[in-house]
């Protein structure tokens, strides 16, 4: 009964938005986000996190690792299989952030503008960057301000699993934001397991690089009682970031000039990174609480451009704090339900003192998010699922004449899958509901947008794993805070802009109970998305004053092919893994612009990547391979100005594990572009040449 009425409560506090006044929400919502509130929110967390550290509870039961419970039927396929990087292989892909690793995954652009601070955005499927949904344990990470997350700032010495899924998740037991992306990433920490009759596990780890790079982290986990765990860890980066880059001046007739050496002196880091959670079983349930912070002083790398080597003056300070928890519970044999909620507080300073007269804006974000989801099995081979989120976001900027804007969004889907024989059918329908208010100007119409779904996946062959699958979505995405309200260039009457996703593809997987080959896997992709409403930044009777504007359409054709195998020489384990990506993404915003039918920018044709890992006893070699190929600059026109060249990446590992006392002791020594090749994912925002890092770590 009490669980059924905090259901009730959750719906009506999603509901409530769409009712006529919004008032009570915005005084409750208001009143939790005064900033002396926010950080007795977070010190009483962080209190209570150290206090459960400090308890040493003694366990009359049977020892067990703790882990959350998952309910998913035994004979249950995803639809669609996701690319997962985990363990031990996302530990030895010679990556440094979730940036890094995702370049291994098929039908990804990586943006990044260089060494270590520099911003890092992720693109799938060519179909922008604000399409991309990033989750971390589960919640979305937000960013209403310009809808992009900066995948820089976050470690994989915490995480477990990162997966891309193309659409959406199979499952339809999940918040209603996981379904309102055309892609999504999610990132997975780690869950504490404890082995042996143990009760503490301690990772102390150490990295050091040629780019002066000083990185030490640990990670503590500590078991409490027989069903609840906690886990903290923290993190410190500083680099001065310097390295050096080869600059190339290129005139309009394609001539290449002043080819020479210089190095980047404004790409230096200081951060901080902290997580603490607290996890537990429940009977037929799990629950979490997790909170995250992450403090940055940094260096913004500017564009190399006109001889310029020696930066602008450019700094950034960033403060991202965010708590979350979610609850999981099986009430009947047949119905499940899940709380999810979250409070993020993200403020960033930035100053520029290039110019004559100093620039600094401040920006402060503000978000709450609640999600109520139920899953219902009708029967063994049929399931049902209805989902309410409900989201809170505010901005606020010492601009000239900010709008203050203020974005209520409230989500409900509706899922359900069904299984008969060989055939799988997933469905979903979400609808968005926006309102949004502002202080001064001109705000957003609000927004009702009902979107579908459709997945199907059939296995031909009986007893054999060869799976046909095909899927369609139509998806959109808001224009941003700073699309809407930026001061000067914001346009608030922006239309959103609405994906269409199409897809059919392959899988196929088989094991061998002996010999070399152990085991093979192979998928393959052929897609096509198009783009309506694409919202792009245009001068506005100034090359110093744009503003931001609707155009036509990008329709883009692509395949991703990834294949992997299982090979075992005795003594000698060897693993490949080879991605391929073949894009024409095309612009079909105008038939009277010269650029009509071009590739879009910074999209190549060709790109792909191939890693081999290998192992011997307690060695093991990790070679990786990332290629991408001729593409085309910011710039809209296919001609040979705005050509650049592909460039590629050779990168090689060693590593050696020693045991002493039941204690592990690992080493590992790196060298990241063999070859010392020059190069930019960014026009003018050049990338490391061959750099040499060494980890090393101690688990207790």
């Amino acid at each position: 009964m009490i669980l059924c009425s905090v259901q009730l409560c959750f719906i009506a506090v999603f509901l409530y938005p769409l009712a006529s006044s919004l008032s009570y929400v915005e005084l409750m919502v208001t009143i939790f986000l005064t900033s002396r509130l926010q950080k007795v929110v977070f010190t009483i967390f962080v209190f209570t996190a150290q206090l459960v550290f400090s308890q040493s509870i003694r366990d009359t039961i049977k020892e067990q690792s703790i882990v959350p419970v998952h309910f998913k039927k035994k004979n249950f396929k995803e639809i669609l299989p996701a690319q997962v990087l985990s363990g031990e292989t996302l530990e030895r892909l010679n990556s440094h952030s979730v940036a890094d690793a995702l370049r291994y995954f098929s039908g990804i652009q990586i943006k990044d503008y260089g060494g270590i601070g520099g911003l890092k955005t992720i693109n799938i499927r060519s179909m922008g960057s604000q399409h991309v949904g990033v989750f971390y344990d589960g919640i979305q990470i937000g960013n209403a301000q310009n809808g992009v997350v900066d995948l820089g700032r976050y470690s994989l010495d915490d995480l477990d699993e990162i997966s891309l899924y193309n659409g959406q998740k199979s499952e339809i037991f999940q918040p209603a934001k996981d379904f309102g992306s055309s892609g999504s990433i999610y990132l997975q920490p780690k869950i504490p397991v404890f082995k042996d009759q143990r009760k503490t596990n301690l990772v102390v780890r150490f990295k050091n690089s040629s780019i002066d790079l000083f990185n030490p982290s640990f990670r503590l986990e500590q078991k409490i009682s027989q069903n609840i765990s906690a886990s903290f860890s923290s993190e410190f980066i500083q680099s001065d970031g310097v390295y050096k880059f080869r600059y190339k001046k290129k005139y309009p007739d394609g001539e290449i000039a002043n080819d020479t050496i210089a190095r980047r002196h404004d790409s230096d880091i200081r951060a901080k990174r902290f997580e603490t959670s607290l996890n537990g079983n429940l009977n037929n349930g799990s629950w979490n609480i997790r909170g995250y912070g992450y403090l940055s002083d940094r260096g913004i790398p500017a564009a190399i451009v006109n001889n310029r080597f020696d930066g602008r003056g450019e700094r950034q300070t960033d403060e991202n704090l965010f708590v979350q928890g979610s609850f999981r519970k099986k009430i009947f044999p047949k119905l499940e339900t899940q709380l999810k909620a979250k409070f993020a507080y993200d403020y960033t300073h930035y100053i520029d003192t290039a110019s004559s007269i100093k620039i600094q804006n401040q920006y402060i974000q503000r978000e709450v998010y609640l999600s109520n989801s139920n899953l219902y099995s009708v029967t063994p081979d049929w399931d049902l699922s209805a989902s309410v989120d409900f989201q809170y976001n505010r901005l606020d900027a010492d601009l000239v004449n900010f709008s203050y804007p203020i974005r209520y969004t409230t989500l409900a889907a509706f899922a359900t899958t069904y299984q008969w024989k060989n055939l799988k059918f997933l469905g979903s329908v979400l609808g968005t509901f926006i309102a949004e208010k502002v202080e001064k100007n001109t705000k957003s119409p609000d927004r009702t947008v009902w979107t579908p779904a459709a997945f199907l996946s059939y296995q031909p062959f009986t007893g054999k794993d060869f799976t046909v699958r095909a899927f369609y979505k139509r998806i959109f995405r808001m224009p941003t805070f700073n699309d809407l309200y930026y001061t000067m260039i914001g346009n608030s009457s922006l239309q959103p802009e609405f994906t269409n996703q199409y897809n059919l593809g392959f899988s196929y997987s088989k094991s061998f109970g002996s010999g070399v080959l152990q085991r093979i896997f192979a998928k393959a992709d052929g897609y096509f998305n198009k783009v309506e409403n694409k919202i792009i930044a245009a001068p506005n009777g100034s090359m110093f004053r744009w503003m931001m504007l609707n155009l036509g359409e990008v329709e883009i054709l692509g395949t991703d092919i990834n294949l992997q195998a299982d090979l075992n020489f005795g003594d000698l384990k060897i693993r490949p893994l080879l991605s391929y990506t073949f894009q024409r993404a095309r612009d079909f915003s105008d038939r009277e612009e010269s650029y009509f039918g071009h590739q879009i920018p910074y999209t190549p044709w060709h790109s792909g990547s191939f890693a081999l890992m290998s192992d011997y006893k307690n060695w093991s070699f990790n070679y990786s391979f990332i290629y991408v190929g001729e593409r085309y600059d910011g710039q809209q026109n296919n001609i040979q100005y705005n050509y650049i060249q592909p460039w590629y990446t050779h990168d090689l590992s060693v590593q050696r594990k020693i045991y002493w006392k039941k204690h592990e002791f690992k080493a590992s020594f790196e060298v990241n572009n063999i070859l010392n090749q020059y190069y930019d994912v960014v026009l003018n925002y050049p990338m490391p040449g061959r750099t040499f890092k060494l980890i090393v770590s101690f688990t207790l």
